[in-house]
């Protein structure tokens, strides 16, 4: 990693203009292991990655393993992992840790440092991580997002019914007039992001996520906004626009949304979504030419 390199934002912004906007998920479903004639094991993993590695290079813009999967098989699986992360690196691919981490202090910090850090054996490109002990918590993996040129995606407006009832909770605290987006608790995180992405710089003294799609910039600090739950958004009076953030929306495909209602539930804030597709394409596996076919589908429903 050289602090010359673009920050996340711009890594994929460029990924955007050359690949489209769909990430491609590694989850390996123990079904879908056994389906892919694969052991629900660290060599079973190992494979089942590399051939999504192989069929998305060069027509995808990322991947993002779900960590979940990689941790059941113990120190076999997290083997695995890191081994898919680096051989997705070395394919061109960026990769986002699904790994959703949430803590305080000095816990957070090494959260950060374990999956931000490109020197770490899972050092990825960007990670999910959740704002829920206080978007402050989340400081430590902000500064080490900005140290590393890497990104994070923020849980904002989640694809599961239930997270409605936090995300959409009204605040108690007094909002300022003209900040109803930061009425919901969603609409504060947003708003948050949106500050570190208009008001941080990068370390080189460049503006955070500068390097555009199309007219517009990425910021480093991204949301995950559902494919599903994207409405709610302007429903509920927050601007994804405010800041450019990058916004990770999974549940296209076999979730139940379409490329149109993506395009019409984000509105003017489209050019900033990367559309997760794990399922729709990994169960027309396991051969690669099978998967390259479902991915080359994807992309021209979404363009």
């Amino acid at each position: 990693m050289s602090l010359s390199q673009p920050g996340f934002g711009a890594r994929l912004a460029e990924a955007y203009r050359a690949y489209g906007q769909l990430c491609v998920g590694i989850d390996p479903h123990p079904g879908l292991l056994t389906a892919w004639g694969l052991n629900d094991d660290a060599a079973g993993l190992r494979e089942f990655g590399r051939r999504i590695i192989t069929a998305a290079a060069g027509r995808a813009a990322a991947v993002k393993p779900q960590v979940a999967f990689f941790e059941s098989c113990g120190l076999g699986g997290m083997a695995a992992l890191a081994d898919i992360i680096a051989e997705a690196k070395q394919a061109g691919l960026l990769v986002i840790a699904d790994a959703k981490r949430g803590d305080i202090g000095s816990t957070m910090a090494a959260y950060a440092e374990a999956w931000l850090n490109p020197q770490n054996d899972f050092g990825a490109d960007a990670l999910t991580v959740s704002p829920y002990l206080g978007f402050g918590s989340l400081a430590p993996a902000v500064e080490a997002a900005q140290r590393y040129r890497g990104g994070l995606f923020v849980l904002a407006l989640t694809s599961n019914p239930e997270g409605q009832q936090v995300q959409l909770a009204r605040r108690e605290q007094e909002v300022a007039p003209g900040a109803s987006s930061a009425s919901t608790v969603a609409g504060h995180i947003a708003s948050q992001v949106q500050q570190i992405n208009t008001a941080r710089p990068a370390p080189d003294g460049a503006a955070v996520g500068e390097t555009a799609v199309g007219e517009t910039a990425l910021g480093d600090i991204g949301l995950v906004v559902g494919a599903t739950t994207a409405p709610l958004a302007s429903s509920s009076g927050i601007d994804l626009t405010a800041g450019r953030p990058a916004l990770l929306a999974p549940g296209y495909g076999a979730q139940g949304a379409t490329a149109a209602q993506l395009r019409s539930g984000f509105g003017s804030a489209w050019p900033q979504v990367l559309v997760n597709s794990s399922r729709a394409i990994l169960e027309q596996g396991p051969e690669v030419a099978d998967l390259i076919r479902a991915i080359e589908a994807s992309q021209a429903e979404l363009r």
